[in-house]
């Protein structure tokens, strides 16, 4: 599959993953709006039945007093309101109500009688007459009921805005108001609240009461008819009022998680995709290199093989058979060396190795390696410089396989050397906070600081696409890197461009 295809149906895929997703928190942000307006509709009604239900009491209780009382009552069927009037009642339950108003100037009196439609009664009116004056008798009993009403609620309201608001509501009181039409209301979480005052001081307050800790503070005016001056409000909020309103959507995150679940496997899969397709590209560049370096010590052994067999080299000296023999020698080392080095790719094919672990001291080893390598480094008119101060400088290592990683990153440093200048490689061992360090510094040309995660990867070389003028497989700091670890070691690089690189080997010191 082409690169851009894979590149499209990525896009199409994150694009309709990413979509689902927003219409999945938009619907989330929908039904979280509509709760909260619900939730504070309920909370609104509720609080306004309070207030309503506390202007009830007061008239109730006023009522109770004036009419039980003995200020007001004159005689047995009288209230006296003050300003010269009364309010008399007569009620007889099966046979008539008396309403009368009297004052200084003058006296108003309605008689309803019971006024049951009978034979006798229509005898002495039409029907026309008696629905007229049905409809006068009770027009004009309710214009004076209205009236006197009024009175009534007016003298109420002015006597309540007399008494301090302690006197006419109190915290227990209140309370019991708001449980009760909160839970009317369906709503069954824990609430504060606080009476204050015009100038917003507070009257009283439930104890954990913090008007500064609370997302959303619902308000209701009581005694509303009162004077502007004698204003009191009524402040509540609930504390868990957010969680309550998350806790209606929890339906939906199954949903949402598992969509964010399936776009994570989504982008993880891409990765793999793209992954295995560049581990299949430095495949193919392995497979290129590896012809390329075959290829030169097999033609060259082929070609002293001919000479050999040629019959005129029977002929030629000792020393030209010596000669060819020892080309064929060193090109059969060569490609000896090389397919050693194929093989180390069956270390990342989950095949298990097995160490031979040893106590060896790295300076004896590291002094060894670099004994047999500065002759190649010298050959090339560069200098290897051996630098051994750790104290402690024992590890359990396999000897074989360390000495190849030394070998690896040595060689490392002769490949990537600087054209026109002198090859300086130093081997150093060293002690640093109980640790033991071993570091290969080069004077080459240097690693990018973006491609230090890649230089211990399979296949990867410094430089792009199929370059032969580098010696090598990709597969030599792969290998080192994978040893360092199976030695419960690390490693690590150090590198500036133009200026040299850096390899440091740790492992925790041998007491």
């Amino acid at each position: 599959m082409r690169k851009s295809t894979v590149w499209l149906l990525t896009g199409v895929m994150i694009f309709a993953f990413i979509g689902l997703l927003y219409l999945q928190i938009n619907y989330v942000q929908i039904i979280l709006r509509t709760q909260k307006a619900s939730f504070e509709e309920r909370i609104k009604r509720s609080l306004y039945q309070v207030a309503r239900n506390l202007e009830l009491d007061e008239v109730e209780d006023y009522l109770r007093v004036e009419m039980i009382g003995d200020k007001f009552l004159k005689g047995s069927n009288k209230i006296d309101f003050g300003y010269g009037k009364t309010f008399a009642v007569d009620r007889l339950l099966d046979t008539e109500i008396v309403l009368q108003i009297d004052t200084s100037a003058s006296t108003a009196q309605i008689r309803e009688r019971d006024l049951a439609i009978s034979h006798s009664y229509g005898k002495r009116n039409t029907l026309v007459a008696q629905s007229k004056l049905i409809q006068e008798s009770t027009q004009g009993k309710y214009i004076y009921i209205d009236k006197l009403v009024r009175e009534v609620i007016r003298k109420i309201m002015y006597n309540g805005s007399l008494k301090p608001i302690e006197e006419r509501v109190s915290f227990n009181k209140l309370d019991k108001y708001l449980r009760v039409e909160l839970e009317n209301a369906d709503i069954t979480l824990a609430y504060c609240f606080a009476l204050v005052d015009k100038d917003r001081k507070i009257v009283f307050a439930c104890p954990d009461y913090n008007k500064e800790a609370a997302s959303d503070l619902y308000t209701q005016l009581l005694f509303p008819r009162d004077a502007a001056g004698k204003f009191y409000t009524l402040q509540v909020y609930f504390p868990d009022q957010r969680n309550y309103l998350l806790n209606t959507v929890t339906f939906i995150a199954p949903s949402v998680g598992f969509t964010i679940v399936l776009l994570v496997i989504f982008v993880f899969t891409i990765y793999i995709v793209f992954r295995q397709k560049r581990l299949s590209e430095m495949k193919t560049d392995f497979i290129n290199n590896m012809t390329h370096e075959l290829k030169t010590p097999v033609s060259t052994i082929s070609l002293a093989s001919q000479m050999l067999y040629d019959q005129q080299m029977m002929d030629k000296s000792p020393e030209t058979l010596k000669h060819i023999s020892g080309i064929i020698h060193d090109e059969a080392k060569r490609l000896s060396f090389l397919v050693e080095k194929v093989l180390q790719i069956s270390l990342f094919e989950g095949r298990k190795i097995m160490l031979k672990i040893k106590e060896i001291d790295a300076n004896d080893l590291l002094a060894s390696v670099a004994n047999t390598f500065a002759l190649r480094v010298e050959k090339d008119g560069g200098r290897l410089d051996v630098d051994l101060q750790a104290l402690d400088s024992l590890m359990y290592v396999d000897r074989m396989h360390f000495t190849n990683v030394l070998f690896n990153l040595m060689e490392n440093a002769v490949k990537y050397k600087q054209p026109e200048i002198p090859l300086v490689l130093i081997a150093r061992t060293y002690n640093d906070g109980g640790r033991l360090l071993i570091s290969i510094q080069d004077n080459g040309i240097g690693i990018k600081k973006e491609n230090y995660k890649k230089v211990f990867d399979r296949f990867y070389r410094v430089g792009t696409g199929n370059r032969h003028d580098v010696k090598g497989f990709g597969l030599g700091l792969a290998y080192v890197k994978k040893m360092v670890e199976m030695h419960s070691g690390i490693i690590k690089v150090e590198s500036e461009l133009g200026v040299g690189t850096k390899f440091i080997i740790i492992f925790p010191t041998i007491k």
